[in-house]
């Protein structure tokens, strides 16, 4: 009799295990979830000739969440250096400055673009060429890093992305 009970109870485990969830996929679920606040749009590079040493990436970063968040760096292998910029009036000229900090509040939408914010690569390590891609990683004041791609394009004076 005691066999018995004790096959009974094994098979009675197995068969609510069964029943229950996979651990690991659920993990990874809630994973996918806390990382979803962030959205990275339309980001793109611009093209350089062959000798230009420094280049740009633009984007359009969505705050989905309730909370402000803030980029506070970038890093990528394309460049000796990834600076956060801005153009500021100074003496009714339009200069390029550095900021510490690109500030997303809650539940908006920030455009890094041509003319104003924008992520600057120094220090090119090959030219960016049409076609080619820029692995960036962004990090966030929280601590998020989120890794992203930029295809590199052509730019002109009149040149929109949208």
């Amino acid at each position: 009799m005691r066999h018995s009970t004790r096959h009974h109870l094994v098979l009675g485990v197995l068969a609510l295990a069964a029943l229950a969830p996979p651990a690991i996929p659920w993990a990874l679920a809630a994973a996918d979830q806390a990382t979803t606040t962030l959205d990275i749009m339309e980001p793109y590079a611009r093209a350089v000739p062959p000798g230009q040493p420094n280049s740009a990436v633009f984007m359009t970063i969505a705050n989905h969440s309730d909370q402000d968040q803030a980029l506070i760096a970038a890093e990528s292998e394309s460049a000796m250096t990834v600076e956060l910029h801005t153009h500021l009036e100074e003496d009714g000229m339009m200069r390029m400055r550095q900021i510490e900090r690109i500030d997303i509040p809650a539940g908006e939408r920030v455009v890094l673009q041509p003319g104003g914010l924008h992520l600057m690569l120094i220090g090119l390590k090959q030219p960016l060429e049409v076609g080619g891609i820029v692995d960036l990683t962004l990090v966030f004041e929280d601590g998020e890093r989120l890794q992203i791609q930029a295809p590199v394009q052509q730019l002109d004076m009149h040149h929109r992305h949208h």
